[in-house]
């Protein structure tokens, strides 16, 4: 069955599980895709992404949801969290354009414009302009409302807030506390003043904290709630919306246990108290991390006198999570005899000439043979978006699955994609 986007459905679904685990996949079907589709492989499971909403919508019941497209823009993704309602928050005029493009009616648009590059502004201000007009288009900076008076724009507009408070996963994705981000708390009611005062359609206040962040930075997130709520009941405007960031975090590692969605739903409404406006969340990570896996072939197999050290064919180029942050991603040999080997300490590297191309190190991992695939766990954000084609290394595909529906929702990059757009200088 399908809905009006065209995006299968799957009218039986089984129990929401706060979190799926990477020995939830189905090893013989995850063998299956990655022998038809080739290696690396990402593969995103659309059920599982309705799952994680459905779940969300739930524990915030009277707020508004808009997903972080940053954490996977695949259009089957943007779609699917649409078609449950949500809004998409864009923080490129790239991923603005891919979520109008998808469907998505411009009054579910939000674009938050860091540091926003001249084209940026260009091309956002250029679709608001040709009929794309209840788009909204979130500062960070006063001197971006010159920039958006001087190219003609006058509509709905939200005030990024610097409100001192940060948290999440690593010191390089804790947003709240850091310069770059929003115009200062203390200055917060000045800008939005002026803004109103300049003829802008003022409609929301905008705060994030961080990225990934867990039950242990749930005092940092109630504290970030509490001073948005104070800034919008002191505010000089009437205010649509309330945006208070997401950063929801997944538990990466098997041992780690599930955010509690319902506590930090109830600490949100609680810190924010009574205000005259809709509480807006923007989930990214949560939706699309467990939905998706990433899978590649064994090429190598080295016993040195350091430890067995595993070479697969995707890299940092493939999956860069694990070089940018240090994270932890989950791996599995899903080899139809796996279960049956030894766990060896393993480290898994990829083909890419940096030290820092390694997925794991010392790993119990059932004993890996040239010409096994492994599956890499909770890839389904922050995965293909920070692909890139570093060494020359073409990207790869991507696979949506919906039930027993499956389909090609990016093709995989060939050697001619990466050199494409090279010219020839005529006087070399």
């Amino acid at each position: 069955m399908s809905n009006d986007d065209g995006i299968e459905t799957d009218c039986t679904m089984p129990e929401n599980p706060e979190i799926r685990r990477l020995a939830d996949w189905d090893d013989e079907r995850l063998r299956r895709l990655v022998s038809e589709y080739a290696s690396p492989l990402y593969v995103l499971d659309l059920h599982r992404v309705r799952e994680n909403y459905r779940r969300l919508a739930a524990a915030f019941p009277d707020a508004d949801v808009h997903y972080a497209a940053k954490a996977n823009t695949a259009r089957p993704v943007l779609r699917t969290v649409h078609s449950e309602g949500a809004g998409i928050e864009c923080a490129s005029a790239g991923e603005t354009v891919r979520a109008l493009d998808a469907g998505v009616p411009s009054e579910r648009v939000q674009y938050t414009a860091v540091n926003p590059p001249t084209e940026d502004l260009d091309i956002v201000v250029g679709r608001w302009a040709e009929g794309d007009s209840d788009l909204t288009i979130t500062i960070g900076a006063m001197d971006t409302l010159d920039r958006l008076e001087d190219r003609g724009y006058d509509g709905r507009l939200c005030v990024r807030v610097n409100p001192g408070v940060g948290a999440g996963h690593h010191e390089k994705v804790a947003t709240g506390a850091d310069a770059k981000f929003g115009v200062p708390y203390a200055r917060a009611g000045e800008a939005l003043a002026e803004a109103d005062d300049r003829g802008f359609d003022v409609v929301g206040i905008h705060a994030h904290a961080g990225s990934g962040i867990s039950g242990e930075d749930l005092d940092s997130h109630r504290e970030l709630v509490s001073r948005m709520g104070d800034l919008a009941r002191s505010a000089p405007v009437d205010l649509e919306f309330v945006d208070v960031g997401g950063g929801f975090g997944v538990p990466y590692r098997e041992d780690e246990d599930p955010l509690d969605l319902d506590a930090v739903a109830e600490a949100t409404r609680e810190a924010l108290g009574e205000v005259d406006a809709t509480l807006v969340v923007e989930p990214g990570r949560y939706l699309v991390a467990d939905a998706g896996v990433l899978l590649t072939d064994v090429n190598t197999v080295k016993e040195t006198p350091d430890g067995r050290v595993i070479g697969v064919d995707a890299g940092m180029t493939t999956l860069l999570r694990p070089a940018m942050y240090d994270a932890y991603h989950p791996i599995r040999n899903v080899a139809p005899d796996a279960g049956d080997r030894p766990a060896l300490a393993q480290t898994v590297t990829g083909p890419i000439c940096e030290s820092a191309d390694v997925f794991c190190t010392d790993r119990s991992i059932a004993e890996c043979r040239r010409g096994d695939a492994l599956a890499i766990g909770n890839a389904g954000a922050y995965g293909y978006e920070m692909a890139s084609q570093y060494n020359s290394r073409p990207r790869p595909a991507t696979v949506v699955l919906s039930g027993e529906e499956e389909a090609v929702a990016r093709r995989r990059e060939t050697i001619a994609d990466v050199t494409r757009l090279e010219r020839e200088v005529e006087w070399l």
